[in-house]
């Protein structure tokens, strides 16, 4: 019977460690850790990113080389109880994992980049003629000054007859246009020239009646008076002396009756007084001129004539006449009103003004 051979003793398993009662963990702790785990590893990394490396550890010394044992059969194991899994340690803090100030970044500008230039181009045309300066042959102003490059040729000089009159007007066919206007503004004078001639008494005129408006007037008395005829007692005198309660008297309609002065003067305006007197109740005992002819005679024999239409009223009517030179008046009664027998035509006062 063969031997055996004796059996090492099996080891007895070590005796484990009473497992502690594992907690059942919450929500919002592993929540908590796993927040605190990302925190911890993101300050971990910047403060490793801002701090120097640290020196590495010294290589340890080569261990020494192990007898190998004899080799010897191994004894069966012997199986032995699973632990109960322990619960997820939480890893200590890191000394260095503190959260350090930093101060912000700061903002750095892009570094220039160097770009290739590119070729001039040659300037290998004709010369500027003003300047000099050489420029591209398709170019037709210059590159510095702007002249233009290219020179028109002079026109062919003229021969000798083409330079003489009558010829000589066809040399320049549609030129400057100088002879044109030259013509014009010639054409332009003596239109101003005609229009001067035969607008100047209208000119005259005109600036004689603003005198007449911005200047004052004075009375003036006729050196002489006379009439066509008159009814006794009533003279043309009685129509020149200030008086509206006195009149001249004409017997009939056409009966005329003159003033007369002694130096030439600028008759701005008259006025006419009709009826036999100014008050009301003696105005229509007598007829009283309608529509009077004046006639002016200046001291050249210009005569200057006009119409005058009268109101059939007691009081003043002024008329406006703005004649220069004057040296004589005529009124000659046209149409009257109230005539009848044993009636006379009354022209109680005719008063003259002349600018000063």
């Amino acid at each position: 019977m063969a031997e055996t051979a004796p059996t090492a003793p099996a080891a007895s398993p070590a005796p484990a460690e009473p497992a502690a009662p594992a907690e059942p963990a919450a929500p919002e702790t592993a929540r908590t850790e796993s927040t605190w785990r990302n925190v911890s590893r993101r300050v971990t990394a910047r403060s490793r990113r801002n701090q120097p490396p640290a020196p590495g550890p010294d290589p340890a010394p080569p261990a020494d080389p192990v007898e190998e044992a004899p080799a010897q059969q191994a004894p069966e194991p012997t199986p032995t109880p699973t632990p109960a899994p322990e619960p997820p340690s939480t890893p200590a803090p890191d000394p260095q994992a503190d959260p350090v100030a930093v101060q912000p970044a700061k903002p750095v500008a892009p570094r220039p980049v160097v770009r290739a230039s590119a070729a001039d181009e040659v300037q290998d045309g004709p010369p500027c003629p003003r300047c000099g300066t050489p420029n591209l042959p398709a170019r037709r102003f210059c590159r510095r000054c702007a002249a233009p490059l290219a020179v028109t040729a002079p026109p062919p000089k003229l021969p000798w007859w083409r330079t003489r009159w009558p010829f000589r007007r066809r040399v320049r066919i549609g030129g400057s246009g100088n002879a044109l206007r030259r013509t014009i503004a010639l054409v332009v004078l003596a239109a101003l020239v005609v229009a001067g001639i035969l607008l100047y008494p209208v000119g005259v005129s005109a600036f004689q009646d603003v005198l007449d408006k911005v200047r004052s007037t004075a009375p003036i008395t006729p050196s002489l008076s006379s009439a066509s005829a008159a009814v006794e007692g009533h003279p043309a005198t009685a129509a020149a002396d200030g008086l509206s309660n006195t009149y001249w008297g004409a017997p009939a309609v056409g009966d005329s009756v003159s003033f007369t002065f002694r130096t030439p003067f600028r008759l701005v305006d008259l006025i006419v007084h009709t009826g036999a007197s100014a008050d009301p109740e003696h105005f229509r005992q007598q007829a009283r001129p309608l529509v009077l002819s004046l006639e002016v005679t200046a001291s050249d024999g210009e005569l200057h004539r006009k119409e005058i239409t009268l109101n059939d009223q007691p009081g003043p009517q002024t008329v406006a006449t703005g004649i220069s030179d004057v040296v004589q008046v005529k009124l000659t009664v046209r149409e009257a009103a109230g005539t009848g027998p044993g009636r006379t035509i009354a022209l109680a006062e005719v008063e003259f003004f002349k600018r000063t």
